[in-house]
């Protein structure tokens, strides 16, 4: 079970990444285990001395109860004061952002998820690499065509 933003490498130059717990709740780990997640439009920004992963869609769970968390809820993420000081001194600094770059399972049990800090990217730059990426497919369509 992974569940992977592929709008992140697009959007973002990821210069480094660090893997992070997350607070849930039971019904919303049964409902990332069956695939019911999406990372697709979310971020994690700090509030405090603490980081938090926002916008983060999480289905209820069908079988869960009337209690079940909004499924855009603001969740905690587990990082050591270390980690969350290093992070904290180059966004501000140096003007990145924290991206989640996927939500997996580590060792079948814990939820963890992948932060990438990253710097955007301009517009020419994803036009460049939309660009470099065509070429390559045509190269290998007339490498296979025998041309």
């Amino acid at each position: 079970m992974e569940i992977v933003n592929r709008k992140a490498g697009f959007d973002y130059a990821i210069l480094e990444t660090i893997e992070a717990g997350i607070v849930l709740a039971g019904c919303e780990v049964k409902s990332i285990r069956a695939n019911n997640a999406s990372i697709k439009e979310s971020y994690a920004r700090a509030k405090g001395p603490e980081i938090y992963l926002v916008n983060m869609y999480i289905a209820p769970y069908f079988q869960g109860n009337i209690h079940n968390p909004p499924e855009t809820r603001e969740r905690k993420l587990l990082l050591k004061r270390g980690e969350i000081n290093k992070l904290l001194g180059k966004i501000q600094q140096k003007k990145l952002y924290l991206v989640p770059l996927k939500v997996y399972l580590k060792k079948n049990r814990y939820v963890k998820v992948l932060l990438g800090l990253g710097k955007p990217k301009k517009l020419y730059d994803k036009k460049e690499k939309q660009k470099q990426r065509d070429i390559d497919r045509e190269i290998r369509r007339d490498f296979k065509a025998g041309v």
